[in-house]
């Protein structure tokens, strides 16, 4: 399993659009892909469904985990962070 920690940055959070790209681009990997909310310490949600991302309320400065268990986990990891990172395009 790959962790790794990071901060939402778009100024308005992980709402419809941004989740959805998530759960597109987590989509495209084998491995369990989760989204967890550090801040409020909440257990980690499947980062396939977008429902469950938008119930997390992930607005900016919350700090999340991304972590992925399967055969492409590391890929998984990267490009889902360099995604949270690059602030959705906003």
């Amino acid at each position: 399993m790959i962790k790794k920690q990071l901060k939402v940055i778009n100024k308005t959070g992980l709402h419809a659009r941004p989740a959805s790209e998530l759960v597109l681009k987590a989509k495209k990997f084998e491995s369990k892909v989760t989204i967890r909310n550090l801040d409020q310490d909440k257990e980690a949600v499947n980062a396939k469904s977008v429902v469950r991302i938008m119930a997390e309320g992930l607005k900016q400065g919350t700090r999340i985990e991304i972590a992925a268990d399967g055969s492409d986990e590391e890929n998984a990891v990267e490009e889902l962070c360099a995604l949270v990172e690059s602030g959705f395009g906003e």
